[in-house]
This record gives structure tokens, C-alpha cells and sequence, in this order.
């Protein structure tokens, strides 16, 4: 207890961290909150043949629009600053957020969806790009640690609420954008415009051209990410679904079976604490690893059980997920790039995003159930965290990470 109470007094910045942790998971929300709602839009939709497939690209849709704009707002960010953008992107989150407990059809939701990710691509990649401006490294390992503790008690209790309100009102899911706006406020009130370090003020030679934006460094962060957030996603988007095959059929039955299953989600965050001193490729490798597993084991459970207890190997990887993709990504890019940096990561995370249910989609007409589908995409998490920690294994002669 002391320990966390010394941690907590180191951490600088706090009514800042408390603000871009919080504003970090409204685009979560899209997704997280969504999962529980999947087999009740499904099912309010039933006329509608392709319900089944249309409803988790529904859900993926802000993600679409996010992969076409984030690099955008990524230069927006680096020419005219970071916190008025978050204003107005905060400002139309709760907007557009909303906007389906007006709407009748999926078409009419889905437009709500992608303008949804306009707003997204502008809080992420903000969000994102203040973690490095506001902190050194030691700072932002600690940030994004806490961050990944918080999220899971979030998450399990957007969950629980909207399997609740699902039941109660087709379309009551969508009341969950309403906190945007107190999160908003807070911004308004804390958040400020960051400025460049002392180092990265003294280096700054401004006879000289600025340095060319690291192209290579943005395609590998850029692919791996991509990759990873398309493995991420498969149980966020699909899990009700796989779970109805294990006969799970109701959203407030399936929010209780994953709810302790989601706090292993603090484990991630600890083991990417724990790992924050290894190499990068080790870091990725496990990962991968752990995310292949739970997966696969999700897709061989033949009871809700066993099915909940590869969510919890599952929920372990995805812990990790972000802060290990985050900063490695963020330590590519110096502060002049770093908007547009973080805006291609965003743009590959929830290009993934929009692209999962499709592939999860065809996995589950290939296989035959969508079980199959987990288990295939399993199993390529195996084999891609396999090589990736034979590589960290070959180079662990490396210069390891700075704290």
C-alpha cells in the first residue's frame, strides 16, 4: 500500500493524467460498450437478412472513418496545436455519439457511426500525442500502467450497464457517449498546450530544416499495429457471438459471464509493467503469444466455462496491447512529428478495427461456426509471437531499454 501511495505521488501532472485517461477510452467505448448490445441489435433487426453480418461492421464503422482521418488530424495537431482540436472532437463525440437513439434503420446508424469517427480520430490521436508532450519516458510508462488498471474496472462496468440497458430499450446502449461531456468540462478547465522540452528546445536548430518525417519508422509502428489491433478485436466485436454458441444467448447473461474474465485485463497491465525494461520485439512477442492462446482456447471451450477462462488468458494479452503498441510508437517520433506519428497509429489500430468483423466474418463462413473463426485467428497469434520472440531471443544482446 505504500508503495502505491509513493507512485501515485510521484506522478506528475495528475488533473491532467486523470483527464487524457479518461478521454482515452471514449473511443474504446464504441467498442467495448458495444459487444453486450451485439445479439439485441441482431435480434430488433431480424427482417433484415444480413443483420448478422451488417450489425458488428456497424459497430466497426467509427473505425473506418478514424483510419481515413487520423493522419489528418495528425498534421492539424502538429501545425495548429493539440487542445483546441480535442475540444471540438470531444464537443462532437457526445454529439454523433448519440445520435442513434434518434435513427430507425442500420443505414441511418451506420452514417451516425462513421461521422462518429471523425470525432474519434481526433480525441485518440490527441490523447496520444499529449502522453509524449506532457511526460518523459519514465512518465508516460507510468500514465499509460495506470491507465491500463483503470480500464478494465471501466470496462466491466460500461458492460455491465449497457447489457442492462439493452434489455430495457433496444437502442439504450447509445446513452453511454452522454460522458463525454463532463469529461469535456474537465478539459476545458486543466488541460493545457504543451511545449517543446528544454532538450528538444536547445536541439532545435531553427536556421535548419526541420528533420524529414521517419517514413520507415511509421510503416513498420504502423503494419505491426494494424496487426495486432486486427487480433485485438476479434473477441471485443465478436465475443457475444461466439459465447451464443456455447449457449450464452442473453446480453445481461453475457456481460456477467466476462465480467470477472475483463479484470484479468489488470494482469496485461502489470505484466506490461513488469516487461517495460525488456526489448521491444520480447515485449510484442509475448503479446502475440498470449493473445494467440486465449483465442484459440476460446475457440476449442465447449462450455461457457471453458469459454470464459480463455477470456481471461485473452483479457491478459489485450491488457497489454495498447501500452506496449503505444510506447514503442511513441518513442519513434520527436515532438515536430509526433502528431502525424500518432496520427498513422491511430489510422492503422482502427483501420483494424473496421476491417476485424469482416475478416472474423469470413473465418466463420470458412470454419463453419464462428468458434472456427477464433481458433484460426488463434492460432496466427501463436505462430506471429513465436517468431517475434525467437527474434528477441537472437538480439538480446541489445542495448536495453532506458528507463
Amino acid at each position: 500500500m505504500t508503495s502505491l501511495r509513493n507512485y501515485w505521488r510521484e506522478l506528475p501532472l495528475k488533473p491532467q493524467g486523470i483527464i487524457i485517461i479518461l478521454a482515452g477510452f471514449l473511443p474504446m467505448i464504441a467498442i467495448v460498450a458495444m459487444g453486450p448490445a451485439v445479439p439485441t441489435l441482431i435480434a430488433h433487426f431480424a427482417s433484415d437478412p444480413n443483420a448478422r453480418a451488417q450489425v458488428p461492421a456497424l459497430i466497426g464503422a467509427p473505425g473506418l472513418t478514424m483510419a481515413i482521418l487520423a493522419p489528418f488530424s495528425g498534421l492539424l495537431i502538429d501545425r495548429f496545436g493539440r487542445r483546441q482540436l480535442l475540444l471540438a472532437a470531444t464537443a462532437s463525440y457526445a454529439m454523433f455519439g448519440t445520435a442513434p437513439l434518434f435513427l430507425d434503420t442500420l443505414d441511418q446508424i451506420y452514417a451516425s457511426r462513421l461521422l462518429l469517427g471523425i470525432s474519434e480520430a481526433g480525441i485518440l490521436t490527441v490523447v496520444n500525442t499529449l502522453i509524449a508532450d506532457y511526460w518523459d519516458a519514465k512518465g508516460r510508462k507510468n500514465w499509460l500502467f495506470l491507465q491500463s488498471l483503470v480500464g478494465p474496472l471501466f470496462g466491466a462496468v460500461v458492460g455491465l450497464s449497457v447489457g442492462i440497458a439493452s434489455t430495457l430499450q433496444w437502442n439504450g446502449v447509445f446513452f453511454i457517449y452522454l460522458a463525454a461531456l463532463p469529461i469535456w468540462a474537465a478539459m476545458f478547465v486543466w488541460l493545457f498546450e504543451p511545449k517543446k522540452t528544454k532538450v528538444e528546445v536547445v536541439s532545435d536548430d531553427r536556421s535548419a530544416p526541420l528533420a524529414a518525417f521517419p517514413w520507415s519508422n511509421a510503416a513498420v509502428t504502423g503494419f505491426v499495429t494494424f496487426f495486432s489491433a486486427m487480433l485485438y478485436y476479434v473477441f471485443i466485436i465478436n465475443g457475444a457471438l461466439v459465447f451464443a454458441e456455447v449457449g450464452v444467448t442473453e446480453p445481461d447473461q453475457y456481460a456477467q459471464m466476462i465480467f470477472v474474465p475483463q479484470i484479468c485485463f489488470l494482469g496485461g497491465a502489470v505484466l506490461f509493467r513488469v516487461l517495460a525494461d525488456r526489448s521491444y520485439p520480447f515485449q510484442l512477442g509475448v503479446f502475440f503469444a498470449l493473445l494467440g492462446a486465449g483465442l484459440g482456447a476460446i475457440g476449442l471451450a465447449e462450455s461457457p466455462n471453458a469459454m470464459a477462462a480463455g477470456v481471461v488468458i485473452q483479457q491478459i494479452a489485450a491488457g497489454m496491447a495498447v501500452p506496449t503498441l503505444l510506447i514503442w510508437t511513441q518513442s519513434k517520433f520527436e515532438f515536430n512529428h509526433r502528431g502525424r506519428g500518432m496520427g498513422i497509429w491511430t489510422a492503422a489500430f482502427f483501420l483494424a478495427q473496421s476491417q476485424s468483423p469482416r475478416l472474423v466474418h469470413v473465418l466463420d463462413q470458412v470454419t463453419g461456426s464462428m468458434k472456427g473463426a477464433f481458433l484460426a485467428a488463434g492460432s496466427v497469434g501463436i505462430m506471429v509471437g513465436g517468431v517475434t520472440l525467437v527474434i528477441a531471443f537472437a538480439s538480446r544482446k541489445a542495448r536495453p531499454i532506458v528507463t
